[in-house]
């Protein structure tokens, strides 16, 4: 399955010619992660930190396929590729009118307080059942 969210591109996000600033889409892709995990994990941000939880981010790369200008909405999509013990690798892609804009895989690592430091924590039951749920399929998949 896949995780869509648009995001309308804004001057804030832009330079000076008009075009996304690179690390602009940094911010969105934690935007796009951190409303996943509210409308499909169950376990928003909120509620992690309330709770001494959090996912921080162990590992980030990307991809910049091609520009992406002020008044564009960018669709993006994610999904998980990995789910490991304490951890997960997403892949978010962002697309507008049919072209690739940006890949941009991450590696978030479920972590809470131990000993009242933060330590990785194996997922919840519950949260890795609806993380699962998003497993990209293998291309040969029917």
């Amino acid at each position: 399955m896949i995780y869509h969210r648009p995001i309308q591109i804004e001057f804030n996000h832009c330079d000076p010619a008009g075009i996304v600033f690179y690390p602009r889409y940094f911010e969105m892709t934690n935007s796009v992660a951190e409303n996943f995990f509210r409308d499909i994990v169950g376990h928003s941000y909120a509620a992690m930190m309330a709770a001494a939880q959090g996912v921080p981010t162990a590992r980030l790369e990307a991809d910049f396929h091609a520009a992406s200008r002020l008044g564009e909405t960018l669709d993006w999509q994610l999904s998980v590729t990995r789910l490991g013990q304490s951890s997960v690798s997403l892949t978010l892609e962002a697309w507008c009118d049919g072209e690739k804009r940006v890949t941009v895989r991450l590696v978030l690592v479920f972590a809470g307080a131990q000993n009242g430091k933060p330590a990785s924590q194996p997922w919840p039951p519950a949260l890795r059942q609806r993380l699962a749920a998003f497993m990209a399929q293998p291309a040969n998949a029917p």
